[in-house]
């Protein structure tokens, strides 16, 4: 704010302020309001007859009260675990940077029922986590830090997570690796087209040994691949919607943008032509 000169103009203005910012939802509302829905949506799909213990909701924020309110809030709730990213808004920092804000979100939660799996997605979060900072974690937090979700895209670095992890449990970001990340030792993928595609995925999973699991991978890959050649979140509305008949399932929430109609018949013409459908 600029410095008046007069004390009653100072006055004046910071009061003309204050009722501008009284139509505003203040920036910490809006957050708490946020982790409010999120809690009444982990509510729901307990109350809906989902195990809490099978559940792994997203806790990582940018801000690190954010972060420790949805971790306890899910820890609280009985989920199985939590998925958090690093905090993201700042860009290049070091891995003690890192290390300190996961330590502070698990100190604070400060309950042996905390299960994090780390999120590492590089291309969005444009930080990630190196070898060094997992073992450092894992050390520190033994039976807290238990697992990662890489999201890379690069099979090499979840390679690598494995081997260095024995017993550290490593999903994919993508099934197109999902058969790479069980014969390595992983333990599967968490995945934005199991949405769609679920019942194949499944499948490979439960038959991974099996000397069918190339082929039901070579399938999978194939739906994954048809389906990111669209914008995938939007794509994967489109899916569901077409399959419920439903075109509510096509919103999206800002920045991302509805599919097109016209794009969205193409994008399930090539899913046609592939025998995909929907599970019921």
């Amino acid at each position: 704010m600029s410095t008046f000169l007069k004390d009653g103009d100072k006055r004046t203005a910071l009061h003309r302020l204050q009722q501008i910012r009284e139509l505003i939802p203040d920036e910490e509302d809006v957050r708490w309001q946020n982790a409010d829905l999120l809690f009444r949506l982990l509510e729901a799909a307990i109350a809906g007859g989902i195990d809490a213990a099978l559940m792994m909701p997203g806790t990582g924020c940018t801000a690190l009260s954010d972060s420790v309110r949805l971790t306890r809030g899910a820890v609280e709730a009985g989920c199985g675990g939590v998925l958090m990213l690093p905090p993201f808004f700042y860009k290049g920092v070091s891995d003690d940077a890192l290390f300190r804000s996961f330590a502070e979100v698990i100190e604070q939660v400060g309950d042996a029922r905390l299960k994090v799996y780390l999120y590492h997605i590089p291309p969005q979060a444009q930080l990630g986590f190196s070898l060094a900072l997992i073992e450092r974690l894992v050390t520190a937090y033994p039976g807290t830090v238990v697992g990662l979700k890489d999201s890379s895209g690069d099979w090499s670095n979840t390679k690598a997570i494995i081997d260095a992890f024995p017993g550290f449990a490593t999903f994919s970001g993508s099934e197109v690796f999902l058969l790479d990340n069980l014969r390595a030792g992983g333990v599967g993928c968490i995945t934005a087209s199991g949405n769609v595609n679920v019942a194949a995925i499944r499948a490979l999973c439960e038959h991974w040994q099996d000397d069918s699991a190339d082929a039901r991978q070579a399938a999978i890959t194939k739906a994954r691949e048809t389906i990111q050649a669209y914008p995938l979140i939007p794509a994967l509305k489109a899916i569901v919607a077409n399959h419920r008949n439903d075109a509510a399932w096509t919103r999206t929430r800002p920045p991302l943008l509805d599919l097109p109609a016209e794009t969205a018949q193409a994008l399930l013409a090539d899913l046609r032509s592939q025998d995909f459908a929907l599970a019921a």
